[in-house]
Protein backbone atom coordinates (compact mmCIF):
# COMPACT_ATOMS: atom_id res chain seq x y z
CA UNK A 1 0.00 0.00 0.00
CA UNK A 2 2.77 2.44 0.90
CA UNK A 3 4.88 1.71 -2.16
CA UNK A 4 2.02 2.02 -4.64
CA UNK A 5 -0.01 4.88 -3.15
CA UNK A 6 1.86 6.94 -0.57
CA UNK A 7 5.43 7.03 -1.89
CA UNK A 8 4.54 8.32 -5.38
CA UNK A 9 2.50 11.10 -3.76
CA UNK A 10 5.19 12.26 -1.34
CA UNK A 11 8.18 11.82 -3.67
CA UNK A 12 8.08 15.39 -5.13
CA UNK A 13 7.66 16.94 -1.67
CA UNK A 14 10.57 14.96 -0.22
CA UNK A 15 12.83 15.80 -3.16
CA UNK A 16 11.85 19.48 -2.94
CA UNK A 17 12.58 19.66 0.79
CA UNK A 18 15.91 17.88 0.25
CA UNK A 19 16.91 20.36 -2.45
CA UNK A 20 15.92 23.35 -0.30
CA UNK A 21 17.87 21.87 2.62
CA UNK A 22 20.93 21.60 0.35
CA UNK A 23 20.47 25.22 -0.76
CA UNK A 24 20.29 26.45 2.83
CA UNK A 25 23.35 24.45 3.89
CA UNK A 26 25.31 25.50 0.82
CA UNK A 27 24.67 29.18 1.50
CA UNK A 28 25.05 29.04 5.30
CA UNK A 29 27.46 31.62 6.67
CA UNK A 30 26.85 32.17 10.37
CA UNK A 31 26.75 28.54 11.55
CA UNK A 32 30.12 27.54 10.08
CA UNK A 33 31.60 30.87 11.13
CA UNK A 34 30.73 30.11 14.75
CA UNK A 35 31.58 26.42 14.88
CA UNK A 36 34.47 25.82 12.46
CA UNK A 37 37.99 26.85 13.35
CA UNK A 38 40.06 25.09 10.67
CA UNK A 39 40.20 26.85 7.29
CA UNK A 40 40.13 23.55 5.38
CA UNK A 41 36.64 22.87 6.82
CA UNK A 42 35.17 26.25 5.85
CA UNK A 43 32.13 26.36 3.60
CA UNK A 44 32.12 28.13 0.27
CA UNK A 45 30.58 31.33 1.61
CA UNK A 46 33.20 31.53 4.37
CA UNK A 47 35.96 30.94 1.85
CA UNK A 48 34.62 33.77 -0.27
CA UNK A 49 34.58 36.09 2.73
CA UNK A 50 38.07 35.11 3.83
CA UNK A 51 39.32 35.67 0.30
CA UNK A 52 38.72 39.41 0.57
CA UNK A 53 40.99 41.30 2.92
CA UNK A 54 40.04 44.83 4.02
CA UNK A 55 43.64 45.65 4.98
CA UNK A 56 45.06 45.08 1.50
CA UNK A 57 43.80 45.41 -2.04
CA UNK A 58 41.16 42.85 -2.94
CA UNK A 59 41.32 40.92 -6.19
CA UNK A 60 37.72 41.45 -7.26
CA UNK A 61 38.04 39.45 -10.47
CA UNK A 62 39.03 36.37 -8.48
CA UNK A 63 36.17 36.90 -6.04
CA UNK A 64 33.65 37.20 -8.89
CA UNK A 65 35.09 34.06 -10.51
CA UNK A 66 34.78 32.17 -7.21
CA UNK A 67 31.25 33.49 -6.77
CA UNK A 68 30.30 32.25 -10.22
CA UNK A 69 31.80 28.84 -9.51
CA UNK A 70 29.84 28.58 -6.26
CA UNK A 71 26.60 29.10 -8.17
CA UNK A 72 27.25 26.24 -10.59
CA UNK A 73 26.29 23.33 -8.26
CA UNK A 74 23.08 25.08 -7.25
CA UNK A 75 22.20 25.80 -10.87
CA UNK A 76 22.97 22.24 -11.98
CA UNK A 77 20.85 20.75 -9.18
CA UNK A 78 18.00 23.09 -10.06
CA UNK A 79 18.15 22.17 -13.75
CA UNK A 80 18.25 18.43 -13.01
CA UNK A 81 15.44 18.42 -10.42
CA UNK A 82 13.32 21.27 -11.80
CA UNK A 83 10.37 18.97 -12.47
CA UNK A 84 10.29 17.74 -8.87
CA UNK A 85 10.64 21.24 -7.44
CA UNK A 86 7.66 22.49 -9.45
CA UNK A 87 5.61 19.40 -8.59
CA UNK A 88 6.45 19.69 -4.91
CA UNK A 89 5.48 23.34 -4.79
CA UNK A 90 2.28 22.89 -6.79
CA UNK A 91 0.94 19.91 -4.85
CA UNK A 92 1.53 21.34 -1.37
CA UNK A 93 -1.77 23.21 -1.32
CA UNK A 94 -3.99 20.46 -2.70
CA UNK A 95 -6.45 18.50 -0.60
CA UNK A 96 -7.36 14.97 -0.90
Amino acid sequence: MYSRILFPLIKPAVITSTIFSFYWRWDDFLGPLLFLNKPRLFTVSLALRMFSDPMTSTDWSAIFAMGTLTLLPVLIIFLIFQKYIVQGLVTTGLKG
